[in-house]
């Protein structure tokens, strides 16, 4: 009778409709296979759960005795983005949703915490000394990013994935996209969140993409028509540079290309690095699947807003190829030290564990090793082959193999499509409305199970990220009075 209401539940989940129909009918299987009691369990060899309790026992004292310095110099010197290891993905593994309660708590408490900060009085805290403390206390906690991968025609699963998040109202505010999740990330850069929704819809999508792949034939140096792809995105994106984008959206979002000749590195465009560069030369860029697409010049609007050349002499083309993934450019530029992927690109998708949890034992361990060292021996090989290739052309192909050997491929959350031969249907053809809105839904679906560990590991970056917004907006007030604005 037990196994029987279980597997009542397990169908429930499975064919749930909503994420609201998913959490509840994940939540009466935790509470059917009394997971529950593992929630209420502090103990755990995944996390350090007496560090965590130590923790949250201080700052509950500092807010019981209403002692907002103390409260600063606790967030300030003993909080980070995975402290104690409870972001680890295990910890997510044990229930159909949500983790331990102590976890839960603690967020909790240091998210009230910061509240207490913000609306502290003046005379308690100083308005500058205020925002002193949430800048660089936030720039050390660091923040999460959400990158978009290539994947063709596989890449409209992006859109669900997406949808999912800004239902959940989890979409963070840095973005990168590569080849097809360069178009995702500047339809999100370049649209509010309810002009998203819209162009969200599977009809719509279809009407901008419907023939983005026409064949026009061998010997031109690449086999498709690039023009239908083009009008789609001056129809949605038009002149729109980086920085128009960010001024409107407020969302960072970066678009990678790669170099189209060697001895350059790839490029990650936004609107701290380029802001006069166009978004569509830069999307039509990342999207130039070698030898499908060929490469472009990009493009930007000079002082007088005329349209001119970026990177003069120089073409790019597809940006998955060097950086599907650019983490460590976002952890410069943005303070990102946590990663929720979209994956779609199908040289790392049929490879990559659906699993949160890394396998144990000596068998799995020498299986880990021995792909470590297959990667490098790869690279390796492909070093030396690239420096005896007696032509530029043999060169830069080789350069671009080892490129995508070398690349790291997923994050700290990885989003994937079921593991489906019928997926590689989508690579290359042109969608149907009936096509896409399958992705989405798939997409969608393989977002819910994540979302409670997204919502979790983000809190508290979002609470800073939404209390040092409205502190910089008070300086602006602040300054304009002062200047008599």
């Amino acid at each position: 009778m037990f196994g029987t209401k279980l597997d009542s539940l397990k169908k429930n989940i499975a064919k749930a409709s909503s994420y609201a129909e998913f959490k509840a009918a994940s939540l009466a299987y935790d509470k059917q296979a009394s997971n529950d009691k593992w929630k209420q369990n502090d103990k755990s060899s995944d996390y350090d759960h007496k560090l965590i309790r130590k923790r949250l026992n201080r700052i509950k004292q500092a807010r019981l005795n209403s002692d907002i310095h103390d409260l600063m110099y606790i967030l300030h010197e003993g909080i980070h983005g995975n402290l104690g290891n409870i972001a680890n993905p295990v910890l997510y593994e044990h229930t159909k949703f949500g983790t331990k309660t102590l976890i839960e708590n603690f967020l909790d408490e240091v998210c009230h915490s910061l509240e207490d900060i913000f609306t502290a009085p003046a005379d308690t805290i100083s308005f500058y000394e205020k925002l002193s403390f949430f800048e660089d206390t936030s720039h050390a906690y660091g923040q999460s990013c959400l990158m978009l991968s290539g994947g063709a025609g596989l890449g409209f699963f992006h859109c669900g994935v997406v949808k999912a998040l800004l239902s959940a109202n989890l979409l963070p505010n840095v973005i990168s996209g590569a080849s097809a999740g360069a178009i995702i990330t500047a339809m999100i850069g370049t649209r509010t969140d309810d002009e998203l929704v819209q162009l969200l819809d599977p009809k719509i999508i279809y009407h901008y993409f419907k023939q983005w792949g026409k064949f026009k034939g061998f010997g031109d140096g690449s086999v498709l028509d690039s023009t239908n792809i083009e009008n789609a995105l001056i129809e949605l994106f038009d002149l729109t540079t980086f920085e128009q984008a960010w001024m409107k959206t407020g969302r960072e979002i970066n678009i990678t290309v790669s170099p189209a000749d060697l001895h350059q590195d790839s490029r990650m465009l936004n609107n701290k690095t380029s802001p006069n560069a166009i978004i569509t030369q830069a999307v039509r860029a990342s999207c130039a699947i070698p030898y499908l697409f060929e490469p472009i010049q990009l493009k930007a609007k000079n002082a007088q807003g005329e349209v001119v050349p970026y990177v003069p002499n120089r073409k790019f083309a597809d940006g998955s190829i060097m950086a599907d993934m650019p983490i460590q450019r976002l952890s410069r530029l943005y303070s990102v030290n946590h990663s929720i992927v979209s994956q779609t690109n199908p040289l790392a998708v049929p490879f990559l564990s659906r699993s949160r949890q890394k396998r144990r034992g000596l068998l799995s361990m020498t299986g880990r090793h021995i792909a470590k060292l297959v990667k490098e021996n790869s690279i390796y090989a492909c070093e030396v082959i690239e420096d005896l290739m007696p032509t530029q052309t043999g060169r830069l192909g080789m350069h671009k193999i080892r490129s995508i050997i070398e690349q790291q491929y997923v994050g700290d959350i990885n989003i994937l499509p079921p593991r489906n031969i019928a997926n590689l249907q989508y690579i290359l053809s042109n969608p149907t409305v009936e096509s896409i809105n399958q992705l989405i839904e798939s997409a969608e679906r393989a977002t819910w199970p994540q979302l409670e560990m997204i919502n979790n590991t983000t809190r508290i970056s979002r609470a800073f990220s939404r209390y040092l917004r409205l502190l910089r907006i008070e300086e602006t007030t602040r300054l304009q009075n002062e200047n008599g604005g």
